[in-house]
């Protein structure tokens, strides 16, 4: 039987040697520097009950409000870098001349099906076809909410070059985007388009679009750096000593973008949640902090604000710079002195 065209490529070729040159990896299967278990810690029943019976609020009553941020996209940024959240962990960074999109997702559900799955709790503040002239894409893995089938054959119709992790260009590839457009990067590894360098650093999380591809494509956090400025994007990862090393290695960060959402203490150790974000940090050692990865689909158990309003409780209490833009709006982090609790004002 044919493999779904949703779930995706297999590796073969050239592609699959690079992958086994990798020393990640292993039995068939990339894997994290430790030993995590992506399946659930413990009984699972407590969690069955929490599905099933809790009243939490994993949904907004209302769609999320966004803001159209095309006119400010047609004035240069003064600083050098701005950000705009698109939602989830799509974000259009602006990097002293550079525009670069993250995990681009402009579909209505992060699913293999259309008329199934977690749906947007906000429109995205614009379509696709209304982004500015972009110079890079970046993707960090293949799950549905970072990497979407509809948002790529918009993508396929362009030249835009792709950089992402190591095994994911055969995705691409199958859905039309030539392979010139990608660049598959291993841990460690570094790419340049037009003065930004792009490098894969490690993450604690796993892959795969279907039953039998566990792991068998990679994942990455990504520093990207101008001359003038140097960012942090997690992608998706549990905490891990591996950001002292990103930290020591990098020096000073001004932006670090973490997920903070789709976390749950029995889920084992691959999603940070708002705890272990400031801790990695922490680790990191510096940089105004943006957290991503929230309020655009139920994908766990805790309420739809949660996140935010355990960050905002933290952050103040620890004297933490964190931003937390409105969907749409572009900001400049150098400019920015205190986070804004929109959330609190959706009823």
């Amino acid at each position: 039987m044919a493999r779904p065209r949703v779930f995706g490529s297999k590796s073969h070729g050239a592609r699959m040697e690079r992958i086994r040159s990798s020393s990640r990896f292993r039995d068939g299967a990339f894997q994290n520097t430790t030993r995590v278990a992506p399946g659930l810690k413990g009984n699972p029943l407590p969690l069955l009950g929490e599905y099933f019976f809790s009243d939490v609020k994993r949904e907004p009553s209302v769609a999320l409000p966004v803001l159209d941020p095309r006119p400010v996209w047609q004035r240069p940024s003064d600083t050098g870098l701005r950000v705009t959240w698109l939602g989830h962990s799509t974000l259009l960074l602006e990097l002293d001349g550079v525009r670069l999109l993250t995990d681009p997702v402009f579909g209505e559900r992060a699913s293999p099906f259309g008329f199934a799955g977690p749906k947007r709790f906000h429109k995205t503040p614009v379509r696709f076809d209304e982004l500015p002239e972009l110079d890079v894409v970046l993707i960090s893995h293949d799950h549905y909410d970072h990497l979407c089938l509809a948002t790529m054959r918009e993508l396929a119709k362009s030249k835009v070059p792709i950089v992402t992790s190591l095994g994911v260009g055969a995705h691409l590839e199958g859905w039309g985007i030539e392979h010139s457009r990608i660049t598959e990067l291993d841990w460690g590894d570094s790419t340049q388009v037009k003065g930004l360098t792009v490098t894969a650093t490690p993450a604690q999380h796993f892959s795969g679009r279907g039953m039998s591809d566990r792991n068998t494509t990679s994942w990455a956090s990504f520093v990207l750096e101008t001359g003038k400025h140097r960012v942090f994007f997690s992608g998706d990862t549990g905490l891990t000593e591996e950001f002292r090393d990103i930290g020591a290695r990098f020096g000073k960060f001004d932006l670090v973008m973490l997920e903070v959402g789709a976390f749950h203490e029995k889920w084992g150790d691959i999603h940070l949640g708002p705890h272990n974000a400031l801790k990695a940090l922490e680790m990191i050692g510096s940089g105004t902090f943006l957290p991503i990865h929230w309020g655009t689909f139920n994908l766990a158990l805790h309420a739809w604000d949660e996140p935010a309003e355990t960050l905002a409780a933290l952050v103040e209490e620890n004297k933490v710079p964190m931003v937390t833009p409105r969907l749409g709006a572009p900001i400049e982090p150098s400019r920015v002195e205190t986070f804004d609790p929109w959330w609190r004002e959706v009823k």
